[in-house]
């Protein structure tokens, strides 16, 4: 990396809080990066130019389908990246697009036993229901999926706050308190332990959370359950939904080398330098199974996040000065591609 770099951050003001991203400026001013807090409802070309913009639009992206400022917004900042090609987007919109919607991240999920199978990962199995219908179609649909109760059932929009009210059906009879568009995904039980594996770049830490509580598999006349994700596995939940049995036996770690081919399989599926994904580890196979994948996730408990983010938009920025690639700041466009 050569000269004076500015990366503009484009993010919501919830999520510019929670990362503190004053501090992380401090750091980068040492390092020879200008960070620049992006305003989408301005302009954005007297705002630049940018070497790299770190963004996370979820919001805006989600919001435009239905509310036509933030089409407004979206379509902006579109163009401006589209008038900007030598400005690098981290990360790029079509990929965070399709990690909105539960039903494209899933397919990707169901697909990791077969290139990881020696790694022996997976994901449940699962059911997309895109509208409300009878049960009877429902049940058919659930056995040619393998799909067995309990089920976790999850809004098929994978952000705000409603993504994280879940429910746990225990039978066919509960099947309508079910609300489309919404994912069913097999329920596995796991010692109520789940690792959050946060990716920056090349690097991916691992946070241990609680979790759910092992239920019986199969069929019961439990009612259904429903609860927040975010309150379960908060690091200091007590929840009730979350204690397990005192006799229940504490399960194996899982694997660096099985987590680092997980997290280097998925950086290439999904053309991200900056998620999360969520894993546990079934009781019975003890296989490492993937449950969800989370955009630029808030990072809480990874003390090295701002370095490794540094590092990673330095490392970007490296790669293009040795291609002999330019960016719009250093004076005209280049075609430089948009990923990471």
């Amino acid at each position: 990396m050569s000269g004076r770099s500015r990366v503009g951050f484009c993010l919501s003001d919830k999520k510019r809080k929670r990362m503190n991203l004053a501090a992380f400026s401090e750091m980068c001013a040492g390092q020879g990066v200008q960070v620049v807090e992006m305003d989408l409802g301005q302009p954005l070309a007297p705002q630049g130019p940018f070497d790299i913009i770190v963004h996370k639009l979820s919001d805006v992206i989600v919001e435009s389908e239905h509310d036509q400022q933030s089409r407004h917004l979206l379509a902006n900042f579109q163009s401006y990246v589209s008038a900007h090609p030598g400005t690098i987007l981290l990360d790029p919109l079509p990929a965070m697009t399709r990690l909105l919607d539960r039903f494209a991240s899933y397919r990707i999920m169901s697909q990791l036993h077969n290139s990881l199978r020696d790694w022996r990962i997976c994901s449940p199995p699962y059911l997309a229901i895109h509208s409300p219908g009878d049960m009877s179609s429902t049940q058919q649909a659930m056995a040619k999926q393998d799909l067995s109760f309990p089920l976790i059932c999850k809004t098929r929009v994978a952000h705000g706050s409603l993504s994280h009210e879940m429910s746990l059906i225990f039978s066919a009879a509960s099947l309508p308190d079910v609300h489309p568009p919404c994912v069913l995904q097999g329920f596995v039980s796991h010692g109520a332990v789940l690792h959050k594996v946060f990716v920056v770049g090349d690097r991916h830490f691992c946070v241990e959370r609680p979790s759910l509580k092992n239920f019986p598999s199969g069929p019961c006349d439990r009612k259904t359950i429903f609860f927040n994700s975010h309150e379960v596995s908060k690091p200091e939940s007590s929840s009730h939904l979350t204690a397990l049995d005192e006799q229940m036996p504490c399960l194996p770690p899982p694997s660096s080398e099985a987590m680092a081919a997980l997290v280097q399989e998925l950086r290439v599926q999904l053309g991200m330098a900056l998620f999360g994904v969520d894993v546990i580890i079934d009781i019975r196979t003890h296989t490492l199974t993937a449950i969800d994948i989370n955009i630029f996730p808030g990072y809480e408990g990874v003390p090295q996040f701002f370095s490794s983010l540094l590092d990673h938009i330095k490392k970007v920025l490296d790669q293009r000065h040795s291609t002999g690639l330019r960016s719009d700041s250093e004076h005209g466009a280049t075609g430089f591609q948009h990923n990471t």
